[in-house]
C-alpha cells in the first residue's frame, strides 16, 4: 500500500540535555608565563584531552538530537500505542490516521549499513542477507530486530519489504505536480489496507496534519496548468485523469505549517485512501536526503 518504493505516489522543539565535562577542569593553569617542559607537556596533553572530549560531546549530542523522538504536539489524529498488539488491533475511528509504537531499539544498525554492498537507488534485503552478515553480537542484535519485525508482519498476512535506501528517482517529467515520494502524499487502495513503517537507520519519514496541507489539484494555478496539460474540460474525465497520473494524490503544505518526523526504531501503522475508510488517509513522504546522507534501513508494507 506504501509509495516510499514507488516512483509516484520538523521535529517539534527538542531541549538538549545538559552536557557536563567529564574529568575536565574549567580552570585555567595555576603557572602564569612559559611551562618548562615537563608542564608544557602536560598542559598541552590537559588542552587536547578537553577538546577530545568537547568534539566526543557534540558528536554524541547531535546523535541524540536525531535519535530523540517525541509525538507531535496538537495532532490529534496520532495515537501512541504501547506494544505491536495494541499496534494491530486498535481501530483507526474519530479522526485518527497514524499509530505509532514508540520503540529505543537496542543493536547497531549502522554497523548494518556498513557491511551491506555499496550501491544506488533502493537495495531489497532479503532474509539470508541479513542473517549471513558477518556482524558483531550487537551487529547481529539489530539484524534480528528487523527480521522479527518482518516476521510479525508477514504473520499478518502482509508483504513487508526491508530496504537499504541510499536515494530515490525523481519525478523529472515536466509538469505542475511531482509525483515523486519527496511530495507529501496519501496511499491509496482498491480495498481496505494500512501502510506500516518504520526506520532503522537514517533519517526517518515525515508526516503533515491535514488542517496545515492543501491539495495540489485544488489549487486554482496548478489545477489550471493541469486542466491545460490535460487539454479538455474540468468534468468527470478529468478527474479520471488526474487519478490515473496520481496526481490527486499529492499535497501542499500551507504556511506556516509543521511536518513531524516519524523518528527512528518507531513502528507506525497510517492510514491510506481506500472507498469507505472512515479515517482521512495520513499525509506524509520520504525525507529528503542527499548523497552525503548515510542510507536509509527501512521496513515498508
Amino acid at each position: 500500500a506504501s509509495t516510499e518504493t514507488a516512483t509516484h505516489v520538523g521535529h517539534p522543539l527538542i531541549r538538549p540535555p545538559i552536557m557536563t565535562k567529564v574529568g575536565v577542569s574549567d580552570s585555567p593553569p595555576t603557572k602564569v608565563g612559559v611551562p618548562d617542559s615537563h608542564h608544557r607537556q602536560k598542559w598541552v596533553s590537559q588542552i587536547h584531552t578537553r577538546f577530545t572530549l568537547r568534539a566526543w560531546q557534540f558528536a554524541l549530542l547531535s546523535f541524540l538530537l536525531m535519535a530523540l523522538f517525541s509525538l507531535p504536539a496538537n495532532q490529534s489524529r496520532v495515537l501512541q500505542v504501547r506494544s505491536f498488539h495494541e499496534l494491530v488491533t486498535t481501530p483507526m475511528i474519530d479522526g485518527v490516521n497514524a499509530l505509532c509504537w514508540e520503540r529505543k531499539l537496542p543493536g547497531n544498525f549502522q554497523e548494518l549499513v556498513s557491511l551491506l554492498e555499496v550501491g544506488e537507488g533502493i537495495m531489497p534485503l532479503d532474509e539470508e542477507h541479513l542473517r549471513n552478515l558477518p556482524a558483531s553480537a550487537q551487529g547481529r542484535v539489530a539484524a534480528n530486530i528487523m527480521l522479527d519485525d518482518l516476521g510479525r508482519l508477514q504473520a499478518l498476512g502482509l508483504a513487508p519489504e526491508l530496504n537499504c535506501i541510499h536515494g530515490y528517482p525523481r519525478d523529472e517529467a515536466e509538469g505542475p505536480v511531482a509525483t515523486d515520494v519527496f511530495s507529501f502524499h496519501v496511499d491509496s487502495a482498491p480495498v481496505r489496507t494500512d501502510t506500516w513503517l518504520c526506520t532503522y537507520h537514517g533519517a526517518a519519514s515525515e508526516g503533515l496534519a491535514h488542517h496545515e496541507a492543501q491539495r495540489k489539484v485544488d489549487m486554482p494555478a496548478t489545477r489550471q496548468a493541469l486542466l491545460t496539460l490535460y487539454g479538455g474540460e474540468d468534468d468527470p474525465d478529468f478527474s479520471a485523469f488526474l487519478q490515473d497520473h496520481c496526481y490527486d494524490l499529492h499535497y501542499e503544505p500551507l504556511p506556516g505549517a509543521q511536518p513531524f518526523n516519524f523518528g527512528q526504531g518507531n513502528l507506525w501503522r497510517i492510514a491510506t485512501e481506500w472507498p469507505g475508510n472512515p479515517v482521512p488517509p495520513c499525509i506524509h513522504r520520504a525525507p529528503f536526503t542527499t548523497e552525503a546522507d548515510p542510507p536509509r534501513l527501512l521496513l515498508i508494507s
